[in-house]
């Protein structure tokens, strides 16, 4: 892979240099310099964690625009099941499909019907694989994550599509079918609660190219979801999701869904990065499979998303049972559709080779020691203020030409005094024609 896109990105007029964060930021991908921020393009995952957390609203998410549905004949949405839980209890999962289409889309298509079969297809795989644990691959921050900081356990995730690939893909293969329009004038438009889902389609993993066409973010399309509830419905040419579908919008609705197995939920980017360490050490191979979510509360807690995540949740929940667990499809296609490897990532996932200090192993090694000398040098407060996260980070960017040591501001002070007690010595010295004392304070006698 060459070259970086990210949907987070840094509005640098509205940045005041404050350094909230470069201690939020999981992958220690940020940086404060000459009073700005600075996004390291390597290290970030797209999590939007510094979304949430920035005061001055510098952080923001680069996405589709509603104008790009010109750009295709038939517009399909694909909303997450996550949107589902942004509206008042009173709303139907109907009312909202009805709303989607009045808004100018000409079909829409449940992500959590594609997250359905998903959970067929990953209960097939844990079924008949070693490894353990297994990890979800549904997540896509969670997936940089691994590959920026956790190479090793890339063999650990499940090569299965996300519901939203497979979401694109079903919808694009139905419409061809049943209307028979051309899979050029098919646009498919995901609906995202995140930025990380905006990257996982403009530079995809483990798969060549994306089926989705567009993402507009929750937050975007919510007033025009909004302005046509309750006007008219129409009819569908798609199947409907149930209850477990929807439920993958919520931290645990991915395990309830699969069903099988001794599972693990884990939502939140810093649980997940301590899981993540656990799973490396070998500590949690009893477990077969780890859902991680890197937002709290899982997609409901997305940094593009409208209503309070706690009470998302519990919408999600509510409507989940009223739903029910009866499938609209017949399991045994989706088998069938397993054998043709419908669901399986069609390229490997490697790991980011750019996460160390450098590519040449016996140069890394040697900047390794440096930095292990630099960092004992310094003072091991991990205040910050010096514009890097902790002194470690600090150490690494003086290594790479990043930082200097006077950054920090304990060692500048320690400079100050060491010149300003060279000044004062230098002020009592005088010349030798002026000095009267035989020499006791010329150093040269």
């Amino acid at each position: 892979m060459t070259g970086y896109y990210h949907s987070v990105t840094l509005d640098i007029s509205k940045c005041k240099g404050c350094t909230n964060c470069i201690k939020g930021c999981p992958t220690e991908a940020i940086r404060v310099r000459n009073g700005k921020a600075q996004i390291l393009q390597d290290k970030c995952i797209d999590c939007g964690e510094c979304i949430r957390i920035c005061p001055n609203q510098a952080k923001y998410a680069v996405y589709d625009s509603l104008e790009k549905l010109k750009e295709f004949k038939f517009k399909i949405a694909l909303p997450a099941p996550s949107l589902f839980a942004q509206f008042k209890e009173n709303v139907s999962k109907e009312q909202i499909l009805n709303a989607l289409y009045k808004a100018g889309f000409d079909e829409v298509y449940e992500v959590a019907l594609a997250a359905e079969e998903v959970s067929i297809a990953i209960r097939e795989y844990i079924k008949n694989s070693s490894i353990r644990p297994l990890i979800s691959s549904s997540c896509p921050a969670v997936l940089r994550l691994i590959r920026v900081r956790f190479p090793a356990l890339i063999e650990n995730i499940i090569p299965v599509k996300s519901p939203m690939e497979i979401a694109a893909k079903r919808a694009k293969e139905i419409v061809s079918a049943k209307l028979g329009i051309p899979d050029m004038d098919i646009g498919t438009v995901f609906l995202s609660p995140c930025p990380a889902k905006v990257t996982a389609v403009k530079q995809p993993i483990g798969t060549l190219k994306s089926y989705v066409d567009a993402v507009v973010p929750v937050n975007v399309i919510y007033g025009e979801i909004l302005k046509n509830l309750g006007k008219g419905s129409y009819q569908t040419i798609f199947k409907r999701a149930n209850g477990l579908g929807v439920g993958w919008g919520r931290s645990g609705g991915e395990n309830l869904a699969i069903g099988w197995g001794n599972n693990l939920s884990v939502d939140g980017i810093h649980n997940c990065i301590e899981v993540l360490e656990e799973i490396e050490m070998g500590k949690l191979s009893d477990i077969d499979y780890v859902e991680l979510q890197a937002c709290n509360g899982g997609c409901i807690g997305g940094a593009l998303m409208v209503e309070n995540r706690f009470v998302a949740r519990v919408k999600l929940r509510r409507m989940s049972e009223k739903l029910g667990n009866n499938p609209n499809f017949d399991e045994n296609e989706i088998k069938i559709s397993i054998k043709n490897a419908f669901y399986n990532m069609e390229g490997p996932i490697t790991g980011e080779v750019n996460y160390g200090l450098d590519g040449n192993i016996a140069k890394a090694i040697e900047k390794m020691e440096l930095l292990e000398k630099t960092l004992k040098g310094l003072p091991g407060l991990d205040c910050g203020s010096c514009g890097s996260p902790n002194c470690r980070a600090l150490a690494e960017d003086i290594v790479l030409g990043r930082a200097n040591e006077t950054d920090c501001v304990f060692k500048l002070r320690d400079r100050v005094r060491q010149l300003a007690k060279e000044v004062l010595d230098l002020s009592q010295k005088l010349p030798p024609t002026m000095d009267t004392d035989g020499g006791e304070n010329n150093e040269t006698g």
